[in-house]
């Protein structure tokens, strides 16, 4: 709060005479205002289009009884007052395509001299007309640190145990620094707003609270579109082998989740075969971080209209990095980066977005992107430095097929003591994790319609009865794997 009164008061002392703050903390951005006015001496008006000019900024009385509602009224009373006051405007941007407006704006934008009076444009977001564009200084607001974000959730935990005859709030001090992490990137109006949601229902802070918090961060910065809020993530409980990829990445969670790292672990990529584990492993990152997690669509981002689609990439990349910390998940990345000649160079402009955010992004934003052709990608984004590693996720071995009937059994509410699982295992050689799920699946189904559970003949049964892909795909699978050989690490 301080630097902001400072910083904006260097920009007040300057000549500029048009100010551009975007917020959504308009109350907040009017009190550090009032207050740089009443130490300067200066007058304060506040105009807004359902009030019109006013004296002072909280419930002073209008100047022509409404008539200033109308912003070219308005204008011409800042043009013509020769005391230097301090005007702010709340909410103009839909008014800024009319040219009368455009020119009082410039105009006022323009007057040179100590007495001339100071516009301030105070909305969440303004693109200026290119009129005046250059005349004008931009000022943000600083988003709160975490040491303020502490301070937040702390006056909302002592709020709850003033209304609550003295009870204290329940929680523990890594949950506490999880959700200080995940306000980060919201304002102070936002963060304690959350920060009361969070603690209210029930007088506590748990892991259980972090998914919903995420989920309520996300609507509000309004990331709609083609980023979109995974709000079920894995477990790795759930997740059957994988160990290389478990192990490397238990070995970067403290380094990622710690402030002011130079070497901050930066992401992976799982190449392998349909159905193996990546989406599901790319998923448990963010539950096991206990992170939110974003996924990219490439099937939302590209638009017909040129230039659009890599704007639609930029404007994602920036909203992940307000959403920061995060997982962003990159599924099936060949289906949109892969090289091609007919469609205009968008994918290569695509690439070259998606690389030069890579290689300059400071926001601590762990990607984790799947292919599965991955002879279709581009060359530049598979060299070393662009990931952290390179996984490839094969066909499941013997005891991870194991572990992988357990945990579908077990969903179904099925007892897994009840089955010879390594027999199991054994008939579904050359199966991927999806396909095995789906034979418990017809299995399950298989003992409805008899009005049982499923035994261990159904299972076998609709074992026998699947064709795999490892047989339906069995060259694009050996091709896949002689690639992997000596490129990728064993998942």
């Amino acid at each position: 709060m301080k630097n902001d009164v400072r910083d904006l008061g260097l920009v007040l002392d300057s000549p500029v005479r048009l100010i551009v703050i975007e917020s959504w903390d308009e109350r907040r951005v009017l009190e550090t205002l009032t207050g740089l006015a009443i130490s300067r001496g200066l007058a304060l008006h506040l105009w807004s289009a359902t009030e019109g000019l006013r004296k002072t900024a909280f419930g002073g009385e209008a100047l022509d009884g409404g008539e200033s509602c109308a912003p070219d009224v308005a204008l011409k009373c800042v043009k013509f007052d020769q005391m230097g006051g301090l005007y702010v405007f709340c909410d103009l941007h839909p008014y800024l395509d009319q040219p009368p407006l455009v020119r009082l704006i410039k105009e006022i934008a323009m007057a040179e001299g100590r007495s001339a009076p100071t516009l301030v444009l105070v909305s969440h977001a303004l693109t200026l007309p290119a009129e005046f564009q250059r005349y004008a200084a931009r000022f943000r607001l600083a988003l709160p640190s975490e040491e303020e974000l502490l301070s937040i959730v702390r006056e909302e935990a002592a709020r709850w145990s003033e209304r609550n005859r003295g009870l204290r709030v329940r929680t523990d001090n890594r949950t506490l620094q999880q959700v200080v992490k995940n306000l980060r990137g919201l304002s102070h109006a936002e963060a304690r707003k959350l920060a009361h949601n969070l603690i209210c229902d029930d007088g506590a802070i748990t892991q259980d609270d972090l998914p919903e918090l995420n989920r309520k961060k996300f609507e509000l910065l309004d990331m709609q579109g083609v980023l979109g809020f995974e709000h079920d993530t894995e477990r790795f409980a759930d997740v059957g082998g994988l160990h290389n990829f478990k192990r490397w990445l238990g070995e970067r969670q403290a380094a990622f989740l710690a402030p002011d790292v130079s070497d901050m672990p930066r992401g992976a990529m799982l190449v392998g075969v349909q159905g193996g584990g990546k989406s599901m492993a790319a998923k448990a990152v963010a539950g096991l971080w206990g992170l939110p997690l974003l996924r990219l669509d490439f099937a939302c981002l590209y638009n017909k209209f040129f230039g659009e689609t890599e704007r639609n990439l930029r404007e994602a990349l920036k909203l992940a990095e307000e959403m920061a910390p995060c997982v962003l998940w990159m599924d099936e990345l060949e289906k949109g980066l892969a090289t091609g000649e007919m469609d205009g160079g968008v994918s290569q402009r695509v690439l070259g977005t998606l690389l030069t955010w890579m290689a300059e992004r400071k926001a601590p934003v762990f990607m984790v992107a799947t292919a599965n052709s991955v002879e279709r990608l581009p060359a530049e984004l598979l060299r070393k430095g662009r990931f952290d590693e390179l996984f490839f996720v094969d066909l499941p071995d013997r005891e991870t097929r194991v572990d992988i009937l357990r945990i579908h059994l077990q969903r179904r509410d099925l007892d897994p003591g009840h089955y010879d699982l390594l027999a199991l295992a054994n008939a579904c050689d050359g199966f991927s994790g999806a396909e095995i799920e789906q034979v418990v699946v017809s299995a399950v189904y298989a003992g409805q319609a008899q009005a049982r559970e499923p035994d261990q003949q159904m299972l076998l049964g609709c074992i026998q009865g699947t064709s795999p892909l490892s047989v339906i795909m069995a060259e694009a699978l050996t091709r896949l794997r002689s690639w992997a050989d000596g490129r990728a690490i064993k998942a």
